[in-house]
């Protein structure tokens, strides 16, 4: 997957919203077929997200299919895949194998509709299930679709019956802590991105920034969206400054000079290998490796 920092979800039953996230500078949209739009809505959707797909595109566009356990997703590919979205969002699925059956049906539409094979890229928010929390580590060679793996605060304590996901000091719950951290270890098993959660509150942006430059430390190397407002600050967080990339490269040329070496000194600091592990990090979410 390339380099994607922001994913802004934009419900697809909306043509204004549509053109909205256009113009937002996001690098990819999520268009939006799940819980953005009314069972009434569906079918209308689909037709605004498929010809959306159709025009001149600013960024990627990934589309959020409907669970595959409801009988819309289906539906919900074959109104879309002809289109050629760059990815799939994938709600709900309760172990890799979920991905497995996506990838067979994209396979097909993919040879009905005269496109390269493999071509559709997928995302799966792989928290939103009891029996999900348990399969994280099932996404390992899955599928060469795989690109990044994301999950959710919402869904997750909905299903075991929990009143809230984050406590009183708007800390995360025990359950959306693991969840989270299992997601971000997930990922690198998987040797795909880890994508963070939405910040639902979408005017408080001094809050955002502070929750994205946490994540980002954590291990997520880019973040999702609900408001266009939200953007640019995790476009912010999740480019490395110049400072950080100009340690990267210290790091990255003193290994480069000393081949074989397992620890050296730079600025009083004795590095290893997983130092240079960071700095290669640092550069690749820069774009310059």
């Amino acid at each position: 997957m390339s380099r994607l920092r922001s994913f802004l979800f934009v419900p697809g039953d909306s043509e204004k919203k549509l053109a909205k996230g256009a113009g937002s500078g996001a690098d990819a949209l999520i268009l939006d077929l799940e819980d953005a739009v009314a069972e009434s809505a569906k079918p209308a959707a689909r037709g605004l997200i498929a010809e959306a797909l159709k025009g001149t595109r600013a960024q990627q566009l990934w589309v959020r299919i409907n669970p595959l356990s409801t009988p819309h997703a289906m539906v919900d590919l074959e109104a879309i895949v002809g289109a050629a979205p760059d990815g799939i969002v994938i709600p709900k699925p309760d172990s890799a194998s979920d991905l497995v059956i996506l990838d067979g049906h994209l396979t097909a539409l993919e040879a009905e509709f005269g496109l390269p094979q493999g071509r559709i890229q997928v995302m799966p928010v792989a928290t939103e299930t009891p029996a999900a929390v348990f399969s994280l580590g099932t996404y390992t060679a899955v599928t060469p679709r795989l690109a990044a793996v994301t999950w959710g605060a919402e869904d997750l304590p909905a299903s075991v019956g929990a009143a809230v996901n984050r406590m009183a000091d708007g800390s995360y719950t025990d359950l959306c802590r693991i969840a989270r951290s299992l997601t971000i270890a997930a990922a690198a098993n998987a040797g795909v991105p880890a994508i963070e959660t939405v910040y639902p509150a979408f005017k408080d942006l001094e809050g955002l920034k502070a929750y994205a430059a946490q994540g980002r430390a954590e291990g997520f190397t880019g973040m999702m969206a609900i408001h266009p407002d939200q953007v640019a600050v995790i476009a912010e967080v999740f480019t490395p400054s110049e400072a950080e990339i100009a340690h990267a490269r210290a790091v990255a040329d003193l290994f480069a000079a000393n081949p074989g070496a397992g620890v050296l000194p730079l600025n009083g600091k004795m590095l290893d290998f997983p130092h240079l592990k960071q700095a290669r990090r640092v550069l690749a979410a820069a774009g310059l490796n």
